[in-house]
């Protein structure tokens, strides 16, 4: 199904260069408009600073981790869907997760249909 997201900013909270381009080529087909942040408190920053419609956050991350950033970024944005993606993939992950505020979760490795079907459901 070809998705059309030229108006959508999605940041990829991604300290890995290889997951973040793995991340950007599965989205290069929607047109989605590109943020890549390294870190927790640069996720908090972009979010403050720019128009962002979806964000996908790794959880394991320099300085921030992504569920401490998750929280933070909820208590501004309540609204703003968080997709959770991590290589953690045990129950008790997901639960955290979602208790820190993410809207979903995807664990790595990361099916490119998996994620854009997530992903539709909160652009």
């Amino acid at each position: 199904m070809l998705r059309n997201w030229e108006d959508i900013v999605v940041v990829i909270a991604e300290d890995e260069q290889i997951n973040y381009l793995f991340l950007k080529a599965v989205l290069k087909p929607t047109k989605a408009k590109i943020i890549w942040t390294k870190t927790g408190r640069e996720t908090i920053h972009i979010c403050n600073s720019e128009k962002v419609d979806i964000i996908l956050m790794d959880i394991k991350m320099p300085d921030l981790n992504g569920l401490e950033a998750t929280i933070e970024i909820k208590k501004t944005y309540p609204n703003l869907p968080i997709v959770a993606q991590t290589a953690y993939a045990m129950e008790e992950d997901e639960v955290a997760s979602i208790k820190a505020g993410c809207n979903d979760y995807i664990s790595k490795p990361i099916r490119p249909d998996n994620l854009l079907t997530i992903m539709s459901k909160f652009i």
